[in-house]
């Protein structure tokens, strides 16, 4: 399909092309912050600078406020599941109803709907009638809104920027929202210490403004127009056929999902070697998630400079994760430890947004809705399957059993998929020399020139 300027969506690649050195269509160089020369992209990134400081300023007085009405961390635990359950209940419907509508008014909608959320918060913590149950009811109905709000902005990006400019576009949205991560808790622990919690959900509430100004402010004829999907039925259904009949598609969305639920679990982790490993408190807590914020970030920007999605860059940033993460350990200093948490931060973003980019742009637009959905509920769903896991490891084996376990099946499944991928498309792994550089890189197996050469 074509619309716009260009096609709105990069043909699906074989595994050759993944694996092996054949760019993607509409994969080009491009300049770290290419995307943001396209007007409507830019006021989106402008009003989400805006908004994910409000989110994580939420994120953390919610959880103050549910600690300080309770006493209980398991309270805490419950408004977090609160807030992930409707995307695991409802996910794949939410990818069917956002292939079928506009995903500019579906924003609207969703954005208004979690600025709502947010004022209501604040104005019952503002006038001291507040009680744990109506967080719970707030926390539900945001992740009810996240169903439709994460695809439909998922998929939005590439009708803003196009195909041309999505690798930018996507790894720029992780860029804003690991810059909001090193600012929202800083100000949100200030507000709140300051003020109280309810300014801090005021500010959230009123941070949507931004946002929804962006969107009100585009113009229609600039965006890269795609064919919804008609309403019928069997279309959930149908969207997972499609991602069976995509090994591509398969594969990335396995490799994230196991990547996820055993590497990703940093919240049991972390405070664990900070409390029992280094016995520091959480000061360094605090200092370990920063760092990994920096490296993530750094992730993000390299990620909008490289200007492809390869399936081999996924692959090789898994490994390189999982190997980080065993490294770290058996770090046996909390400098070294705090150290390793940046490039880790940076190979787990590389990892999240390469998988992202590359589902997108290999995905006919009709099928993105469905697709991001699926992507979107193994990514958030591996958390609460992943985090119990991590847990019983720690406690019967140690918190460096349990970092190095989630490291080394990170990395076993990234190259276990990687030699499933390169044998499907007859490639074999070649080492070498490239511009005066070490090269490894799956080549065809028939043609040995290209071995050569690298």
């Amino acid at each position: 399909m074509s619309s716009g300027s260009g096609a709105d969506s990069a043909p699906a690649p074989t595994t050759h092309e993944t694996l092996a050195e054949a760019p993607a269509a509409g994969a080009r160089k491009s300049s770290m912050f290419s995307s943001l020369k396209v007007r409507n992209y830019r006021l989106f990134f402008m009003g989400q600078v805006v908004s994910n400081i409000g989110t994580w300023m939420q994120r953390i007085a919610q959880d103050w406020l549910v600690l300080g009405l309770t006493g209980s961390a398991t309270a805490v635990g419950v408004t977090t599941a609160l807030q992930f359950l409707p995307m695991l209940l409802f996910g794949l419907y939410g990818g069917v109803l956002v292939d079928r509508l506009p995903k500019r008014r579906t924003l609207l909608f969703t954005q208004s709907a979690m600025a709502l959320t947010g004022i209501a918060l604040a104005v019952l913590t503002l006038s001291g009638h507040v009680q744990v149950w109506h967080v719970y009811v707030a926390a539900f109905a945001v992740g009810l809104a996240t169903v439709l709000d994460n695809p439909a902005r998922q998929t939005f990006v590439s009708e803003m920027v196009g195909p041309d400019q999505l690798q930018n576009a996507v790894s720029l949205n992780s860029a804003n929202f690991q810059s909001a991560r090193l600012v929202g808790p800083a100000v949100a622990g200030v507000m709140i210490t300051g003020v109280g919690t309810g300014w801090a959900f005021l500010f959230n509430g009123l941070s949507f403004v931004a946002p929804l100004a962006g969107l009100l402010l585009m113009r229609s004829r600039d965006l890269h127009a795609v064919h919804r999907a008609p309403r019928g039925k069997g279309q959930l259904r149908e969207g997972l056929h499609y991602v069976a009949g995509r090994p591509d598609l398969i594969w990335t969305i396995v490799l994230v999902g196991f990547v996820s639920t055993f590497g990703f679990n940093f919240p049991v982790y972390l405070s664990a070697f900070a409390d029992d490993v280094f016995h520091a408190g959480a000061g360094s807590y605090s200092l370990f998630n920063t760092l990994m914020a920096v490296g993530s970030l750094a992730g993000a920007l390299l990620a909008a400079r490289r200007g492809t999605a390869r399936m081999r860059v996924l692959v090789a940033g898994a490994v390189a994760f999982g190997t980080m993460e065993i490294v770290a350990s058996m770090a046996p200093s909390l400098w070294l430890f705090a150290l390793l948490m940046a490039p880790i931060g940076m190979f787990g973003m590389t990892v999240n947004v390469t998988a992202n980019s590359s589902v997108q742009m290999s995905t006919d637009p009709a099928m993105r809705g469905r697709v991001m959905a699926l992507y979107m509920m193994v990514f958030m769903g591996g958390a609460p399957i992943g985090a119990p896991i991590a847990g019983w490891i720690t406690d019967a084996y140690g918190v460096r059993a349990g970092l190095a376990a989630g490291g080394a099946v990170s990395a076993a499944v990234a190259v276990t998929i990687g030699l499933v991928l390169a044998r499907m498309g007859n490639l074999r792994l070649s080492v070498g020399w490239h511009r005066g550089h070490p090269s490894v890189r799956f080549v065809p197996r028939e043609n040995r020139e290209l071995a050569a050469v690298a």
